[in-house]
C-alpha cells in the first residue's frame, strides 16, 4: 500500500494466486486433524529447510498461535483469506518479510501461493508465483491429472489453478454512471467482478476486483494476457471519465472532493462505509491535482488502517462499534494533518 507501481492512479494492486494439493493426502475439507498437521509439516519444511531462500526471507506462522484479532488483521491486509482465518486444523501461512508473498496452508486447498504487487504488475506477480510454485514442486507430489491439470477442491479452480486479479479504483466511471456497462462487458469476456475482499463482498470506496473465471482450457500466460488487456482498457475508460468530469463538471467534482476532505479532516465519528467513500473522493482529488498535498499512497494505507481489526491492533484495545468509529476518525484526522504539514497549507 505504501509503494507505487505502473498505472497506480487507477490500479491499486495486482495479485496472482495458485491453488495446489498433495497427491496422497485427502483435500482439506475431508482431512482429519492429524492429516492436516502432516500436510502443514510437509509444506512448512520447504521454508524451514531453506528452499525459499532464493526468493526471500519468510516467516512461518501457525494460525493456532494467533489471536482472533491477529487473524482478522491478516485478513484485512489481504495476507490470508477469511476461510483460512476460520480454519482450526493445521492452518498456517508463510509470509515474506515485505508481505508481498503469502503462502497459505490448509485453506480450501493444501497450498495457496499468493503474490501481491503495487500498481499494474500482473505479469510480474505471475512470474514470482510461478517461481515459488517451482520450489514447492521440487519436493511435493502435486495432485495433477494429464487431462484436467491441477486438481483442486473447488471445480472452478481445476486446470491451471490460477486466480489473477487487479484491484481498481474507478470513481469516475461510477460518477458518470458508466460502471454497470463496463462491468457487464467485463463479465462477458470471462472475467469476474468482486468487491474489496473478494467473492461476496461489497465494492466499497469504488474499489473493484477484476479477476479471471476460467482456469481450464487456457494456459497461465493466456489467462494473464487476457486480464491484462481488459484491465488496460478499463484504465483508459476511467482516465477518460476523469477528464470528462474535469471538463464538464469541474466545480461539482471539486466540491465533492473538498467536502469529503473537510469532513475527514474534522469529523469525530466515522463508520467504515462512510470512511471508504470519502477516502475514495479524496484519493480522486489527489490523482486529479485538486488536493496536491495529499499522496494517493496515504489514502491506500488508510483503507487498510481504518478496518475494524487493524484499528484495535493499532490502539491495542478491544473496542465497541462506536469506539471504533471514534478511533477511525482520530486516525484519519491525524494522517491527513501530517500530509498538510508535509505539503504546506492547502491552497
Amino acid at each position: 500500500m505504501r509503494d507505487t507501481g505502473p498505472d497506480c492512479d487507477v490500479v491499486i494492486s495486482s495479485r496472482v494466486r495458485l491453488a495446489r494439493n498433495l497427491r496422497h493426502q485427502p483435500f482439506p475439507l475431508l482431512a482429519t486433524g492429524q492429516q492436516a498437521i502432516e500436510v502443514q509439516k510437509q509444506l512448512t519444511a520447504v521454508n524451514e529447510e531453506g528452499q525459499l531462500n532464493d526468493i526471500g526471507k519468510f516467516d512461518t506462522i501457525l494460525l493456532s498461535d494467533l489471536s482472533e484479532l491477529d487473524k482478522r488483521v491478516l485478513v484485512e491486509k489481504h495476507l490470508i483469506s477469511p476461510a483460512l482465518a476460520n480454519e482450526s486444523r493445521g492452518g498456517a501461512v508463510m509470509l515474506s518479510d515485505n508481505e508481498a508473498v503469502s503462502i497459505m496452508i490448509n485453506e480450501e486447498d493444501h497450498l495457496r501461493i499468493q503474490c501481491l504487487y503495487p500498481g499494474f504488475q500482473i505479469a510480474e506477480a505471475w512470474a514470482l508465483a510461478n517461481g515459488i510454485d517451482d520450489k514447492f514442486e521440487e519436493v511435493a507430489d502435486y495432485a495433477f491429472d494429464e487431462k484436467r491439470g491441477y486438481l483442486t477442491t473447488c471445480p472452478t479452480n481445476v486446470g491451471t489453478g490460477i486466480r489473477a486479479s487487479v484491484m481498481m479504483h474507478l470513481p469516475a466511471l461510477v460518477l458518470t454512471q458508466q460502471i454497470n456497462r463496463i462491468l457487464s462487458a467485463v463479465t462477458q469476456v470471462g472475467l469476474a467482478v468482486r468487491g474489496l475482499y473478494g467473492e461476496g463482498s461489497e465494492a466499497l470506496g469504488n474499489l473493484f476486483q477484476i479477476s479471471n473465471q476460467i482456469t481450464l482450457g487456457l494456459s497461465e500466460e493466456e489467462i494473464i494476457d487476457n486480464l491484462h488487456g481488459v484491465a488496460k482498457q478499463i484504465v483508459e475508460h476511467e482516465r477518460a471519465a476523469r477528464k470528462r468530469l474535469l471538463e464538464e463538471s469541474r466545480v461539482r467534482v471539486e466540491d465533492r472532493v473538498r467536502r469529503s476532505y473537510g469532513i475527514l479532516s474534522h469529523a469525530l465519528i466515522m463508520d467504515s462505509k462512510e470512511a471508504a467513500q470519502r477516502l475514495s473522493d479524496v484519493r480522486l482529488g489527489a490523482d486529479l491535482g485538486i488536493l496536491p498535498h495529499i499522496t494517493p499512497q496515504v489514502m491506500n494505507e488508510l483503507l487498510v488502517m481504518t478496518q475494524p481489526g487493524f484499528l484495535q491492533q493499532t490502539f491495542n484495545e478491544k473496542m465497541s462499534a462506536e469506539q471504533r468509529d471514534c478511533r477511525r476518525a482520530d486516525l484519519i484526522r491525524e494522517k491527513l494533518g501530517s500530509q498538510t504539514n508535509l505539503g504546506g497549507a492547502e491552497q
